[in-house]
């Protein structure tokens, strides 16, 4: 689940980024892109501490 919000979350980001720098579509979905992949391995590795700490 936390790496689901960590998708959502890095879309969402990198896309605002793009857009305020006043990047094009292609732009926006670049950033989305890297971003969403960023935040998802993030959430990953908090989803493994977690795991490991509660066993």
């Amino acid at each position: 689940m936390i790496v689901i919000a960590g998708l959502v979350l890095g879309l969402l980001f990198g896309a605002s980024l793009a857009k305020r720098r006043k990047g094009q579509t292609k732009d926006m979905l670049q950033y989305a892109a890297a971003y969403a992949i960023l935040f998802s391995i993030i959430g990953l590795f908090i989803t493994i501490i977690i795991h490991r700490a509660a066993v």
